[in-house]
């Protein structure tokens, strides 16, 4: 049954594989720069990487949001948030999968009459606005940097292209691991504290935590929805919302790691706090949000010309309506899991 309920964590991994893991290489694949077999191999390996060696900071958070106390719960949490993004994702929209977990835990709080910690929520929230500014205001910067760096020390036309390709796989290498770190909260977090593995000691060397298992179980789930439905979701970030040189293409992936990075990374809020700096709060995080900020940001500094402001208006529509649909259908799912099947969804 163990291995059932966790089919839904999977679901949802392969998910976030399909539309929030793509956009880490999607404006790589959208300019020809990468090939999709090659993106899609570097992303899987690394989002693994990340989400076993640091995706233990942002799922706290968001386990404070709301602690879905029985495995029937965090099951259909997990598959509700799952469907929705799946949905979003025919349509061909990069909605964020953040949102999803989010609405989802609300709708059991609701269903189970549990609180929602506001100031959890208030904290997430605020990092949904923050993320695709961030994002503009890093791409922005670092075309500035990249615009006066390759003026000062210009390289023949070969060179460059072959500086863009290795550039290009090594930030998507770093966004992969960010995503993963930042991300498998969203997958697996609701499972950690009602479904969790024995540790296992590796050869006296390191612990391989229960947490730790669960989220490489996540990570292979999103490897999975990279390679098997990612493209068409590449396509509208690499290329639908605005035409990008592979110049940009680089400026777009590193912005967008370097955000991911700073909402996962608990040695840097640690690194912050122990020098009496305020922390970044670890919150998992849309890569979409971010990859789409970024190209906003730099469309922005090219003085607006060439975005795509209806492509802009569907993808805002969906990060709007993600987390409602998300908790609307888990609400509903809910009641005929306990009432229709008679398993507990709550303790």
């Amino acid at each position: 049954m163990l291995l059932f309920f966790l089919s839904s964590g999977l679901f949802l991994g392969w998910s976030l594989g399909a539309n929030d893991a793509a956009n880490v290489f999607g404006t790589a694949v959208g300019t020809r720069m990468i090939r999709f077999t090659t993106a899609a191999l570097i992303c899987s390996i690394f989002v693994i990487i990340g989400a076993v060696a640091g995706g233990a900071g942002a799922s706290h958070t968001l386990g404070k949001l709301g602690a879905v106390n029985a495995l029937g719960g965090a099951f259909m949490v997990a598959l509700s948030a799952g469907f929705t993004v799946y949905f979003m994702t025919r349509a061909s929209l990069p909605v964020s999968t953040s949102q999803a977990i989010v609405g989802a835990i609300i709708g059991w709080n609701l269903y189970s009459g549990s609180p929602t910690d506001s100031s959890a929520l208030v904290k997430i929230v605020t990092t949904w606005v923050a993320c695709p500014i961030l994002a503009a205001a890093f791409a922005m910067l670092f075309y500035v940097v990249f615009i006066r760096v390759s003026c000062r020390f210009p390289v023949h036309l070969l060179w460059e292209d072959t500086l863009l390709r290795w550039g290009l796989i090594i930030v998507g290498a770093f966004g992969s691991y960010s995503l993963g770190a930042n991300n498998i909260a969203n997958v697996m977090g609701v499972f950690v504290p009602v479904a969790p593995f024995d540790d296992l000691s590796m050869a006296g060397f390191f612990t391989f935590t229960g947490a730790q298992q669960l989220f490489a179980l996540g990570g292979i789930a999103i490897a999975v929805g990279i390679f098997t439905y990612s493209r068409r979701v590449m396509e509208t970030v690499g290329g639908s919302l605005l035409r990008l040189t592979p110049q940009m293409a680089l400026i777009v992936v590193l912005s967008q790691a370097v955000v991911l990075y700073l909402f996962s990374s608990q040695e840097l809020s640690s690194w912050l706090l122990s020098r009496g700096l305020p922390a970044i709060p670890l919150v998992p995080v849309s890569s979409s949000q971010a990859v789409v900020g970024a190209v906003l940001g730099l469309g922005i500094l090219k003085g607006g010309r060439g975005i795509r402001f209806r492509v802009l208006g569907d993808i805002a529509t969906g990060w709007v309506t993600t987390p409602v649909i998300a908790c609307v259908i888990t609400f509903i799912a809910l009641f005929f899991l306990e009432n229709v099947f008679g398993i507990a969804v709550m303790a």
